[in-house]
């Protein structure tokens, strides 16, 4: 009676997971004498080829391995390093699989990200603590000449020092409106609103300082509304800081003007001047916080916080707008554009129908004020 044949199996483990099979088979002493000589050799080469497959499977199995652990444990020397606060990390690329590579490439973009933002971290203490710096200078001069009695204390000295503090008062404001406005939690009430009545109260609220400083101030475009949905208080404040940012750098006898028109699916407003201009390369980071063209003009001067900007593109973008700056250079003017998604269509109302306030009124079609 023939002995019952014996089976072996051998599973090979790769990362916790079955890989392959290999199934060893030998027959007994008396099965190979039965079946006769041949049987020998032919169960040898069996156990050679069945060795041979285990040693390939073992060395293709531990290639496998490392070529899919090498990247991966790379990720985690990385994770490690930017979870202890070092974001400069390299990433290598991980070309084992698409889904491995697209781990990589995401790893990569956040830490980039990551480390973006700590330098604007830094950069933003750094600018807040000059800011802070140059009227708690002033305040404290002030405060020991009038121990001293080096500083009268007089109307001239009463009113520097509360410049001083309207500075700082205003500079907090500014900050607090500025994580409000990047954070999105500026509470929008979103209405619609006619353009062309927003433009005009905007260049209306800046009569008095354009007439203080000799500077001409015009809107053209008002005459025909263009309907948007927006909330009309954070869009007077973008175009308050605009006029500001252009007012600011516009010398005496200069222009400012405020255009309205609707392109496509937007209605645009552009903000002109013919002053200071902006250098080709900062055309992108005037909106930086506390970023001022002409390092040497600081906050003293009266130029404002350095978050007016920053705010105006933060509130616009919460509109599903844009807001860029263009110039030809440094001397050559600035335009500051802001693009609004059209709240559907609006009636094409005649001037006739205007209100007079845009018709010909205090600023018209194309009113000025000096």
């Amino acid at each position: 009676m023939r002995s019952p044949s014996h089976f072996f199996t051998r599973l090979m483990l790769l990362l916790g997971a079955v890989v392959g099979v290999v199934t060893l088979t030998w027959i007994a002493t008396a099965e190979l004498a039965q079946n006769g000589p041949f049987a020998v050799p032919v169960a040898a080469s069996l156990v050679v080829a069945a060795a041979t497959s285990v040693v390939a499977a073992g060395i293709a199995s531990w290639f496998l391995a490392r070529r899919v652990a090498r990247p991966i444990e790379a990720l985690a020397d990385a994770a490690e390093a930017v979870a202890s606060g070092t974001y400069s990390v390299e990433i290598p690329d991980a070309g084992v699989s698409i889904e491995l590579q697209r781990l990589s490439d995401a790893f990569r973009r956040m830490s980039g990200r990551l480390s973006d933002t700590e330098a604007s971290r830094i950069r933003l203490l750094s600018d807040l603590a000059h800011e802070i710096r140059t009227p708690l200078a002033t305040l404290e001069a002030y405060i020991d000449g009038l121990e001293d009695g080096v500083v009268q204390p007089d109307a001239a000295s009463w009113s520097t020092m509360r410049d001083q503090v309207s500075r700082l008062r205003r500079l907090t404001a500014d900050l607090r409106e500025t994580a409000a406005a990047e954070e999105h939690a500026l509470n929008l009430k979103l209405e619609d609103t006619d353009l062309a009545e927003v433009v005009v109260a905007a260049a209306e609220a800046v009569i008095p300082r354009s007439r203080a400083k000799g500077i001409e101030v015009s809107t053209t475009g008002t005459d025909r509304p263009a309907v948007v949905r927006v909330d009309a208080d954070r869009l007077k404040q973008v175009l308050a800081n605009l006029l500001d940012n252009a007012l600011r750098h516009t010398h005496e006898g200069g222009h400012v003007s405020l255009a309205l028109t609707a392109e496509a699916r937007f209605a645009v407003i552009r903000v002109t001047d013919d002053g200071d201009g902006i250098p080709r390369d900062q055309l992108e980071t005037v909106f930086a916080r506390f970023h001022r063209v002409d390092t040497s003009r600081r906050s003293g001067d009266g130029s404002g916080s350095g978050l007016g900007l920053t705010i105006a593109r933060a509130i616009v973008s919460d509109h599903g707008g844009t807001v860029t700056a263009q110039s030809a250079g440094a001397g050559q003017g600035a335009t500051f554009t802001i693009r609004l998604p059209m709240a559907g269509a609006a009636p094409q109302a005649s001037p006739a129908h205007a209100p007079a306030s845009r018709r010909r009124g205090t600023l018209g079609t194309r009113d000025s004020v000096t």
